[in-house]
């Protein structure tokens, strides 16, 4: 029986694989009586890629086809929805303007920016903040305690604003989310730049600390509801781009103001316009079709009133005519897949659904992540750049500033690449050898304070390979794979609970890393770290899975089988 129907599959896939075997590259002019093509017929090769530029009067579209790895042969005996099933990558992926994409992804990655610069400046605004000269303040002599609440407010802040939005999530939408997050950068930027006293100053900590939060969950949500699918891997990473731009625009801004009386508050300050900046280039965006659509599913509203927004806010989000049908079409299909996911359901997710069936199994992928992210040591390994340097003759290492530009600079051309190769290698691939790096840099770094102390050159080539695999792994991979492994039904909620995983997990390797470092000791803290990278890199192999060109819809059908 089986043999009987194995060759009209097997005859469907390769008519499939010959339709799509070639690629086409052709740019064609617009004119009144002139056009001219180019195409290439050439076959592509296993897992290539072909492109065709179209000119219209909005600038340059790209329209992104992926050439099938092989021939999707239908196994014998499979069943018939598995036959009647097209490979995903033989699919044509849509076509968009890079003009249209670009604005939807710069204002929400503002987002990312605010909470680096957070980092950057705030080194640099602790040192003149106590400084007796130059702090401009009678209260500057802040206890241990007090500077330590000053330092960490944003991260405490940041914990309760990811849990905030946990059970609101999907109430206020994406939008509206990073709306709110840019109004508390900036009344948090306002009130520590202008706070006559300390308890004002902390209060504006950790309001920034809040839009912290909800940038970090708001963000990647919306660039991931709102790109196309074929580019949401180098749009998401590019979001982490931005946050180490943010660091290094802190260090600078923090380099600049240091010397000047009151330098504290222009640091704290600079952020205020840039969330405003935030603020108002997300009220001139649409909100996320995605969200649109779910709201309609889960019964909070008529559908046919929540379709028409949706196609209305994705012809804005792709520079496309009200009367383009491509965003009809993909609204229909989009509707199709929530109403499936929704079947038989309750209309919305109940507060513990995350911790059930594929939502599961998405969280265990994306917490573990972000949790391996913050335990693999980076505090610790940065935290020796500088003494590791200095061994190693680098004079400039002695000056805490330049380090730490040096340092961003490496850790933002690292970035890049992550941002140029994870849709065409992938996200495993990255992850993989990514993780693999850490724990040999970690190893190295261990073998050099035990035994190793005669070679310095080892202990910065650990140090740069440590930097350098986390920013093409753990750097944008983690996020990008939280914002697009969850089902549409816990889309909001298990990203909320992602983040906070990663800002608990973070201020506790902050609190227990000093404590650590006088008990272990150099040697056995890298020894440690190695041996967590190892379980890590374990993880990645068996737990998380290929996410490379898939839709949400795709992803979330994936993970439930």
């Amino acid at each position: 029986m089986a043999l009987n129907c194995a060759p009209p599959l097997l005859n469907l896939n390769l008519k499939l694989w010959n339709k799509h075997r070639q690629a086409h590259f052709c740019v064609t002019k617009k004119s009144n009586d002139v056009s001219a093509a180019i195409s290439s017929r050439n076959a592509l090769l296993p897992g290539s890629h072909s492109r065709s530029i179209l000119a219209n009067d909005n600038g340059f579209r790209m329209h992104f086809v992926r050439a099938a790895a092989r021939p999707n042969l239908t196994k014998v005996g499979a069943s018939s929805d598995e036959a009647q099933s097209l490979n995903s990558e033989t699919a044509e992926q849509e076509d968009f303007a890079w003009s249209s994409v670009l604005l939807p992804f710069v204002f929400p990655a503002l987002g990312g920016l605010l909470f680096g610069y957070d980092i950057g400046a705030t080194s640099g605004a602790a040192i003149s903040l106590t400084s007796p000269e130059l702090s401009g303040i009678n209260w500057f002599n802040l206890s241990a305690i007090h500077l330590g609440l000053v330092v960490s407010g944003s991260l405490y802040g940041a914990l309760f604003g990811s849990l905030i939005v946990y059970p609101l999530a999907d109430f206020l939408g994406r939008n509206r989310e990073l709306i709110i997050a840019a109004l508390l950068y900036l009344s948090g930027g306002l009130l520590t730049a202008y706070s006559p006293g300390l308890g004002v100053l902390l209060l504006g900590r950790c309001l920034y600390g809040l839009g912290i939060g909800m940038a970090m969950h708001g963000a990647p949500l919306y660039i991931a509801e709102t790109c196309p699918s074929q580019i949401r891997g180098t749009l998401i990473s590019l979001k982490e781009l931005f946050i180490v731009l943010g660091i290094l625009l802190g260090y600078f801004v923090g380099s600049f103001e240091i010397n000047a009386v009151g330098g504290w508050r222009y640091m704290f300050g600079f952020s205020a316009p840039i969330a405003l900046i935030m603020g108002l280039g997300m009220w001139s965006l649409p909100p996320s079709p995605r969200w649109l659509l779910l709201r309609a599913v889960q019964g909070k509203g008529s559908l046919q009133e929540y379709k028409e927004k949706a196609v209305l806010a994705l012809n804005k989000l792709r520079g496309r005519s009200t009367d383009d049908k491509a965003s009809e079409k993909q609204i229909e299909e989009t509707i199709v897949s929530l109403k499936t996911a929704y079947a038989g359901q309750d209309s919305e997710a109940s507060f513990l659904e995350v911790f059930q069936g594929p939502s599961l199994k998405a969280f265990i992928i994306g917490g573990g992540l972000v949790l391996f992210q913050q335990i693999t040591g980076q505090p610790s390994v940065l935290y020796y750049a500088g003494p590791i340097l200095q061994t190693a003759g680098f004079s400039a290492a002695a000056d805490a500033t330049k380090l730490s530009v040096v340092v961003g600079i490496f850790k933002l051309l690292m970035t890049g690449v992550a941002v140029l190769k994870v849709d065409d290698l992938g996200r495993r691939p990255l992850l993989i050898g990514g993780v693999g790096g850490l724990a040999l840099s970690l190893l190295l770094l261990s073998a050099y304070y035990k035994f190793l102390g005669g070679y310095p050159l080892v202990a910065v080539a650990a140090l740069l390979l440590y930097v350098g695999c986390y920013q093409i792994s753990f750097g944008p991979i983690s996020w990008l794979m939280v914002s697009e492994i969850f089902p549409s039904r816990t889309r909001g909620k298990g990203i909320s609970l992602a983040v906070l995983t990663n800002f608990g997990s973070n201020a506790l390797v902050t609190f227990a890393f000093s404590p650590l470092k006088e008990l272990l000791g150099a040697e056995n803290l890298f020894l440690l770290f190695g041996a967590i990278a190892i379980l890590a890199l374990v993880f990645v192999v068996v737990y998380v899975p290929e996410t490379k060109g898939l839709s949400l819809e795709e992803i979330e059908s994936k993970l439930s089988k």
